[in-house]
């Protein structure tokens, strides 16, 4: 037997250990839909959040979970799912709505992104918007579009109020959005902001992550 192929499958056994436990799958179930702190997870779970931390040390431990910094509030984590958990089928779907609007704080950068992406990857429609819009789309952005092959529309940043409906599955990129708008959001993705950095690296990075989301989550909303 080959020995890589041998240590694969034992690697394999012990993740589906792991998640033999009732509560990591709950967690892992819900990180599949969204980001979420460990205070979100256990309002979510109605689960202490002692056993919340026990749960995700250990799937952080088994490399299925990573943790990030909020660029918003620096006290709090998020947590989302790495490329191990790609292992574990997802049952999980939403309510088909209207309409996406992907919202980050300036509207100039990682939510256009999102909704270029998304109307690639699916049939329903999105748009974006911001907390605090910016009065310009971010070069970096338009230049990474750019690259890879990607329409962004010709559009100014626009607030959030503004563009907003009641029916839209609202999608926060930007962790001080989320935390700026509370419930408001239905799913949260903490990418960090690559407009700092100003460097190809960095645009390329957060549009490779929104484009893995969206390819995630399209399918799993068109089939609802």
């Amino acid at each position: 037997m080959n020995t890589e192929w041998q240590a694969e499958i034992e690697r394999r056994a012990t993740l589906h250990a792991v998640l033999s436990d009732p509560g990591r799958l709950a967690v892992v179930e819900l990180l599949s839909l969204g980001d979420h702190s460990p205070s979100e997870l256990s309002a979510e779970l109605g689960m202490a959040s002692n056993l919340v931390a026990h749960h995700v040390g250990v799937l952080v431990d088994h490399g299925l979970v990573s943790r990030r910094r909020s660029e918003g509030d620096r006290r709090r984590t998020y947590l989302h799912l790495t490329a191990n958990a790609a292992m574990v089928p997802s049952g999980w779907t939403m309510p088909r709505p209207r309409r996406v609007l992907f919202v980050c704080t300036a509207n100039s950068a990682r939510s256009h992104l999102a909704a270029a992406l998304w109307h690639r990857a699916s049939p329903i429609t999105a748009t974006s918007a911001g907390t605090h819009p910016a009065t310009a789309v971010a070069a970096g952005a338009l230049a990474a579009a750019a690259r890879h092959d990607l329409p962004l529309p010709n559009v100014k940043p626009r607030p959030f109020n503004d563009v907003r409906r009641d029916d839209d599955l609202v999608v926060t990129v930007c962790d001080n959005a989320h935390e700026e708008m509370g419930t408001v959001a239905d799913v949260h993705w903490s990418v960090p902001d690559p407009v700092p950095a100003a460097d190809d690296a960095a645009f390329d990075a957060a549009f490779e992550e929104i484009a893995r989301r969206v390819e995630d989550l399209a399918p799993r909303i068109a089939h609802a």
